[in-house]
C-alpha cells in the first residue's frame, strides 16, 4: 500500500468543523433516541434498539438522503463496519464487520439473502436504485442461529422505503471525472395498496485511465392488504460496466456484472410469515479492456430460497420465534465449471423480557447441506438494567460459511482455488454497557472476542507464486468498540464511533495472506449535521482509518443541500482532505471530487 498523505490544514479544518456547536434552526425534526428506534435485526420480535441485547446499527437512508451518493457512505458511519471499495458508485465493494473477511458477512435485502454463489465480492450488488432504501441495519458479531451461513461477522440488512404519500422525484447531477447522473422515483399510495417505481443511472469517465464505469438499476415494489395479508412484492434489476485497472493484479481488465432478484413476503396475519426469494447475477470479466477476444471469464449464477416462520407470545413477556428454511444455488462458469447445492435449516429462539430489568434470550439452528453434512449453530444473549438508565448486555454466538465457487474451483495463474476446502465456524463472545443519559444523549461501549476455526484465506510463500485458498487454522480477534449520539439541540446531531482491533494467527508460518490481514486496527468516524435556516443542510463526515502494519489515513466528506420546497439542489463534496490511500492492497482510490445537482420533488398527502 502507498504511504497515506494527510493535510494538516485539511484535517484542521474538519476537526474545527466537526467540534464548532452554533446557531439553532427555525425549521427542525423530532429527535429520535436510540432507545426509541425500533429494529428486528438480531432478534425474535420488533424490539427498541434500547432494549436489544445485540449491537446494531440503524442508520435512517431517507433522512438528509441527497448527502450520500452510494450505500457505502451509509455503512462507512459505524467503526465497526470496514468498506473496501474499488471504485465509486457502487461498483465493486467488501464489507466486513469486527475484522471478519469480506466473505464472513451477510447481506440481506428486506430479510432476503444477497449472498453471491460465486465470490463474496459481489455481495453488495444490491439490484434496487439508492434512493428506494428506507434503512440500514447492521448486526455486529455472529448471527447464523437466525440467518444460516455467511454470518459470521455480522450481517447488513437493507430496507426498503414504504411510502406514506404519492411522491414523484426527479434527480439530476455532474461531477468531476466526467461524473454525471440520473435517477427517479415514483409513488402511489391508496387505501389498500401502494406502488413504488424507481430508476437511476450514473457514469463516469474515470480518474485514471481505465477506472471508467456505468451503472444502472431499476425496481418496482407493490404492496397491497387482502383477506390473504399484507403482501410485499419487488423486482429489481442493475446493470454495472466497469474498467477494473489494477482491481485484481497489474493489468487493466473489464468488468459487466448484471443482476435480477424477484422477492415475496406474505404476511398471513400478526405472526406468521412466508418469504421467497430468486436472484439471477452474471460476471463477464476480460483480461484486457480492448480485447474481448482475448482471456475471458463468464459467469452465472442463480439463488432461490424460501422460508416460513412464527412468532408467538403465549406468556406475557416471552416471545418464540421459529421457520424452517431451503435454499438452493447452482452455477454455469467458463473458469469454474457447473455445479449446485441444496440445504434446509430449522431454527427457533425464546426471548424472555422483565420490563425495567432486563431479558434473556435463547437460539439454535440446525442446517443440513447436499451430501448429509449438518451444523448446529447456537445463541444466547441477555441484558440487565442498572440504575441511572445504564444497560449491561451480553452475548455468545456461533456463525459459519460455506466456500463460495470461486473458493473451490477457480484457477488461473495467479490465483488457485482449492474443492478439498472445510467450511468456516466461529465464536464469537461480546459484553458491554449502554447508557441512555437523556432523549439527546446515548453512550455504548462493546469489548468483542472472536475465535474462528478453518478461516478462508489465499496465501503464497512469495510473489512469484500463485495465490493459493487455503484453510486457516487459530485466528482469533479481540477489539473494543464505542460510540456516541448526541443531539446537541434540534438542529445539530453529532455521531461517533471507533473501534480497535488486535488479530491473532498462529498457522501462518511465514507465508503471506492476501485478504485477512488487511483489517482496521483502528477505526474512528465522526459525522456532524446541522440544519441551518430553510432547512439547508450541512453535513461532515469524518473517517480515520489505520489498517495492520499501514499507516493511518484520514479523509473527509462534506455534503451541502436545501431540502425545503420542491426543488432539492445538492453538493457532495469528497476526499476533501485530498488524501491518497487504498482500502484494498494495490487499488488506488479517487482524490478529491465534487458532485452537484438538483432533484425535483412533488408529493401529496391523501
Amino acid at each position: 500500500m502507498n504511504r497515506s498523505t494527510i493535510p494538516r490544514r485539511s484535517l484542521s479544518a474538519a476537526v474545527l468543523a466537526l467540534t464548532t456547536l452554533t446557531a439553532s434552526a427555525q425549521q427542525s425534526q423530532p429527535l429520535t433516541s436510540p432507545r426509541e428506534t425500533v429494529i428486528v435485526l438480531g432478534s425474535a420480535a420488533p424490539i427498541t434498539q434500547g432494549e436489544s441485547a445485540r449491537t446494531v446499527t440503524v442508520m435512517d437512508a431517507q433522512q438528509h438522503r441527497l448527502a450520500y451518493q452510494d450505500i457505502e457512505d451509509y455503512l462507512r458511519t459505524d467503526a465497526s463496519v470496514d468498506i473496501q471499495q474499488r471504485a465509486p458508485a457502487g461498483v465493486m465493494s467488501d464489507i466486513s464487520v469486527r475484522g471478519a473477511s469480506f466473505e464472513q458477512t451477510m447481506i440481506l435485502l428486506n430479510g432476503l439473502r444477497m449472498d453471491n454463489v460465486e465470490t463474496s465480492h459481489f455481495n453488495l450488488d444490491l439490484p434496487i436504485p439508492l434512493a428506494t432504501i428506507g434503512s440500514v441495519n447492521v448486526l455486529h458479531g455472529a448471527g447464523s442461529t437466525l440467518y444460516g451461513s455467511d454470518a459470521i461477522g455480522g450481517v447488513a440488512d437493507f430496507v426498503t422505503w414504504k411510502p406514506e404519500a404519492d411522491t414523484f422525484r426527479l434527480r439530476s447531477g455532474a461531477g468531476s471525472f466526467g461524473e454525471n447522473e440520473q435517477g427517479f422515483l415514483g409513488a402511489l399510495v391508496r387505501r389498500h395498496w401502494s406502488e413504488v417505481l424507481a430508476g437511476s443511472r450514473n457514469f463516469s469517465t474515470g480518474f485514471i485511465a481505465d477506472r471508467d464505469y456505468r451503472t444502472e438499476d431499476a425496481s418496482t415494489e407493490t404492496r397491497a392488504a387482502s383477506r390473504l395479508g399484507t403482501t410485499d412484492l419487488l423486482f429489481a434489476g442493475d446493470d454495472r460496466a466497469f474498467g477494473a485497472a489494477q482491481f485484481y493484479g497489474n493489468y487493466n481488465s473489464w468488468e459487466r456484472t448484471k443482476g435480477w432478484f424477484a422477492g415475496l413476503t406474505q404476511d398471513f396475519n400478526e405472526h406468521t410469515q412466508a418469504d421467497f426469494g430468486y436472484r439471477r447475477h452474471s460476471d463477464i470479466f476480460l483480461l484486457e479492456h480492448d480485447q474481448p477476444e482475448g482471456y475471458k471469464n463468464q459467469h452465472i449464477d442463480d439463488g432461490f430460497e424460501g422460508s416460513l416462520r412464527d412468532r408467538r407470545a403465549p406468556f406475557a413477556n416471552t416471545t418464540f420465534l421459529y421457520g424452517l428454511e431451503e435454499t438452493t444455488e447452482q452455477i454455469d462458469s467458463t473458469n469454474l465449471g457447473q455445479h449446485g447445492r441444496n440445504r434446509g435449516a430449522g431454527y427457533a429462539d425464546a426471548e424472555w423480557r422483565a420490563p425495567q430489568r432486563g431479558s434473556l434470550s435463547l437460539g439454535l439452528r440446525e442446517e443440513i447441506f447436499s451430501g448429509g453434512r449438518s451444523v448446529f449453530s447456537p445463541s444466547a444473549a441477555g441484558t440487565l438494567w442498572l440504575p441511572h438508565a445504564v444497560k449491561l448486555h451480553a452475548a455468545a454466538s456461533y456463525g459459519f460459511r460455506l466456500p463460495t465457487y470461486l473458493d473451490l474451483y477457480y484457477s488461473d495463474p495467479t490465483t488457485l482455488g482449492n474443492p478439498n476446502l472445510k467450511p468456516e465456524s466461529a465464536w464469537n463472545y461480546e459484553a458491554g454497557a449502554d447508557w441512555y443519559t437523556t432523549s439527546r444523549l446515548a453512550a455504548t461501549f462493546t469489548a468483542f472476542y472472536s475465535q474462528q476455526n478453518d478461516t478462508i484465506d489465499y496465501t503464497r510463500a512469495s510473489p512469484a507464486d500463485q495465490w493459493q485458498a487455503t484453510n486457516l487454522a487459530g485466528l482469533s480477534f479481540t477489539g473494543v468498540e464505542a460510540a456516541l449520539d448526541f443531539h446537541a439541540s434540534q438542529s445539530q446531531q453529532f455521531k461517533l464511533s471507533w473501534t480497535a482491533l488486535e488479530g491473532a494467527q498462529k498457522a501462518l508460518h511465514g507465508l503471506q495472506s492476501e485478504y485477512v490481514f488487511n483489517y482496521p486496527v483502528n477505526n474512528a468516524r465522526a459525522e456532524w449535521s446541522w440544519n441551518l435556516k430553510q432547512q439547508l443542510i450541512l453535513q461532515s463526515r469524518l473517517g480515520v482509518v489505520q489498517r495492520y502494519q499501514k499507516d493511518p489515513y484520514a479523509v473527509l466528506d462534506e455534503s451541502i443541500i436545501r431540502e425545503a420546497g420542491h426543488l432539492h439542489p445538492y453538493l457532495q463534496m469528497t476526499n476533501l482532505s485530498n488524501t491518497g490511500y487504498e482500502e484494498i492492497i494495490g487499488v488506488r482510490m479517487p482524490g478529491r471530487s465534487f458532485v452537484a445537482g438538483v432533484e425535483v420533488v412533488l408529493s401529496r398527502a391523501r
